[in-house]
């Protein structure tokens, strides 16, 4: 600890106040029997007394001391109610302010370094509520303000905020005990000062801040819909819940509504299942399987299979992928919702006032509305690019020949699928990445990425940024800039922009309505997924801050639920356990904190790594390669994030998003048995290292001796 001299000191002038027994200066009785003294001393030298006064109160409130209470009434005994007060509450707010900076200079960088992912989230409230919060903290008196002192100066809170608050959330209090002090004659103990009333009525006085906030809300959305005139809430409503778009995030809303045997009306413009039915997870992970199977059959030697010869149509391929949307598709059907009790209509909504939805012509009045309209694939601005053959990850799914040479504009998981896919169905693949590759993903998990994709013949272009399109005499190019400066011509028969998404947010009456777009274009939510409208909510990629199917899901509860049941208990959603995966070959899951994460941010963590290659389930499988990396509270088995890399990852991350959610540690995955031969042992000989890591050798060495002399 680099500060521990100033430690070292603040306890030792506490512990010289406890030894020299100063104590017994600041009780009731001394007070009493030296109050005459002291109102002559004020009365003859001022200034000098109450600088002393002033002087030996901040002393006793920075060193967090016993004594402040006494002190408070010894401002009303010298200096009587009118001077007593400012002089007591002053003294008081410098002294807490030195305490608050003490701490935040002895601790805060060391706590922020151990639970840096909590404290993100508990500076987070004090950024938006941290005033209220201190004020409410200061106003009631049952809590102690030494606590409050040390506990704020390890938060993001400014000491000026911090100061004035303290000061005007603590004058009330002060002046109860000057007033007390005023009449010091009759007080028999500091008990007495305040009685359950009082105690009362600081309570409710310290609630009046968060009692008027709601109050202000409530007259702030009452305003906003006082822009709707004729569209007053109606008084009685044709559903309870609209919900528009039928994708992951709508669906599953409109079926947890009509579970809880609400009426709700799904709205769709396009396809039922949204994208991860028709464009994203289902038909990719087919190509993928396909993919991965010409893999297996070009290098069958690696299973002792001296020669395996595969002949394949890719159109065939194509309309396979077709045809396993056509096989799930039954899942989020019309048909299927209607027998659920969900009306589902198709057509573009838009919502025209906080109650009504229309559509195809057709105005619906609703208590409660949901916007889970998705996201769509970001077009580059690229000049020349409507110019060429393009496609997104929405409309690749139309090839039906294969093209000869491939351009992937992207380095993410999207762009890393597809190229690694069509690069396996022999297409001349080169991939263009302004950054790096998987940039959210550790850069040692990217390596082994981006050299699987070479190994499978794809040319990775990193830092390096496209340029412009161009097409002469039928010849397609896109022109790049290399990080060194040079410019390359890149030909190709066809183009996918995998750049990434961008929330759907246009053409719904959002901008009618004023409901705020993000900085990152998606609709701002509070924690329970509401709108500026308190029954308006968004879920899913249109409101983030993640675009999974799994988290729209996830979303999809609390909207529904916070929804139908808000006025009754509302919930905040929870992203505190988020896991995915990329579905290359090897794939890449993490959940929690990356290693690189924890960097950046200070975070001080244990990476605890085991090899794939030694796990005898991969080694049988000829797939020995990759990793599990877990990191850990130092010293503790607690998890704070995870990223594996081979195959299988996604399933073998499932166990750890189980006991990051519980609360279970290492010692209990390295406690549970894992069947032999699998791939989830590797989760139990990660716990392993890190139990190795922390054995307790000083035991072990007495142990020994134990066993020696057991031999004789």
């Amino acid at each position: 600890m680099k500060h521990w001299w100033l430690l070292v000191l603040l306890v030792l002038l506490a512990g010289l106040f406890f030894a020299l027994d100063l104590e017994r200066f600041l009780s009731l009785e001394t007070l009493k029997s030296s109050r005459d003294a002291l109102q002559q001393a004020y009365r003859a030298r001022p200034l000098q007394v109450i600088g002393l006064y002033a002087a030996i109160y901040i002393a006793i409130t920075s060193l967090s001391l016993p004594g402040a209470t006494l002190m408070t009434l010894a401002g009303g005994a010298i200096f009587g109610l009118w001077v007593g007060v400012p002089v007591a509450v002053v003294s008081a707010s410098i002294g807490a302010t030195v305490a608050f900076w003490t701490a935040r200079y002895l601790f805060r960088d060391a706590v922020h370094r151990r639970f840096g992912d909590r404290m993100a989230t508990v500076n987070a409230g004090i950024d938006r509520d941290g005033a209220f919060y201190l004020f409410s903290l200061r106003l009631a008196p049952i809590f102690p303000f030494f606590v409050i002192n040390l506990l704020m100066g390890l938060t993001a809170i400014r000491t000026r905020t911090f100061f004035w608050v303290s000061l005007s959330g603590m004058l009330a209090g002060t002046a109860v005990y000057v007033n007390a002090g005023t009449q010091l004659a009759e007080l028999t103990s500091l008990s007495g000062i305040l009685s359950p009333s009082l105690i009362g009525s600081f309570i409710l006085l310290a609630a009046f801040p968060w009692l008027a906030r709601w109050g202000l809300a409530r007259i702030k959305e009452r305003r906003v819909r006082e822009h709707w005139p004729g569209s007053s809430r109606p008084s009685r409503f044709d559903r309870n819940l609209v919900v528009i778009g039928a994708g992951a995030a709508g669906l599953v809303t409109s079926y947890i509504a009509a579970s809880a045997r609400a009426k709700v009306t799904l709205i769709e413009c396009h396809k039922m299942g949204g994208d991860c039915l028709n464009f994203g997870c289902v038909p990719s992970k087919t190509l993928i399987r396909s993919a991965g199977f010409l893999r297996q059959a070009r290098h069958a030697e690696e299973l002792g299979v001296a020669r395996a010869t595969v002949d394949y149509d890719f159109g065939e391929i194509m309309a396979r992928v077709h045809r396993i949307i056509s096989t799930v598709e039954p899942h989020d059907s019309v048909e299927r919702y209607a027998k659920l009790g969900v009306e589902v209509i198709h057509g573009k909504a838009r919502i025209t006032s906080p109650w009504t939805v229309e559509v195809n012509g057709q105005t619906i009045t609703t208590c409660a509305i949901v916007i889970a309209t998705g996201s769509r694939p970001v077009i580059p601005p690229i000049p020349g690019l409507e110019q060429v053959s393009y496609h997104t990850s929405d409309t690749i799914w139309s090839l039906t020949e294969r093209p000869e040479r491939l351009v992937v504009l992207g380095g993410g998981p999207i762009g890393c699928e597809l190229a690694q896919a069509f690069a396996r169905l022999d297409c001349q693949v080169t991939q263009v990445e302004r950054a790096r590759l998987m940039e959210r993903e550790d850069a040692d998990a990217a390596a082994m990425i981006e050299a699987a994709l070479r190994a499978d013949g794809v040319r990775v272009l990193t830092r390096t940024g496209a340029i412009r399109c161009e097409r002469d005499a039928g010849e397609q190019r896109l022109i790049v800039r290399h990080e060194d400066g040079t410019e390359e011509a890149l030909p190709f028969d066809a183009m996918l922009c995998a750049v990434g998404r961008v929330a759907r947010t246009e053409g719904f009456g959002l901008e009618e309505l004023g409901i705020p777009i993000s900085p990152k274009h998606t609709i701002e939510t509070d924690a329970w997924l509401q709108t500026l409208y308190s029954n308006i909510y968004a879920c899913g990629d249109v409101a983030g801050p993640y675009q999974f199917t799994h988290v729209a899901a996830h979303q999809a509860w609390y909207a529904s639920v916070n929804a139908l049941f808000g006025g009754i208990k509302r919930f905040k959603a929870d992203y505190s356990v988020i896991p995915w995966a990329t579905f290359t070959d090897p794939e890449v899951a993490r959940v929690g904190l990356s290693e690189d994460e924890a960097k950046k941010r200070g975070i001080v963590c244990e990476v605890t790594r085991y090899s794939l290659g030694d796990l005898d389930r991969a080694i049988a499988d000829e797939a020995a390669h990759g990793f599990v990396k877990v990191l850990t509270a130092p010293g503790k088995d607690r998890i704070l994030g995870v990223t594996i890399v081979g195959e299988h990852a996604s399933e073998l991350l499932a166990e750890f998003v189980l006991a990051m959610k519980h609360g279970l540690g290492l010692n209990k995955i390295l406690g549970a048995i894992h069947t032999y031969p699998t791939w989830s042992e590797a989760n139990k000989y990660a716990a392993s290292e890190w139990r190795r890591a922390h054995m307790p050798y000083r035991l072990l060495d007495w142990v020994e001796k134990y066993h020696a002399w057991r031999r004789g």
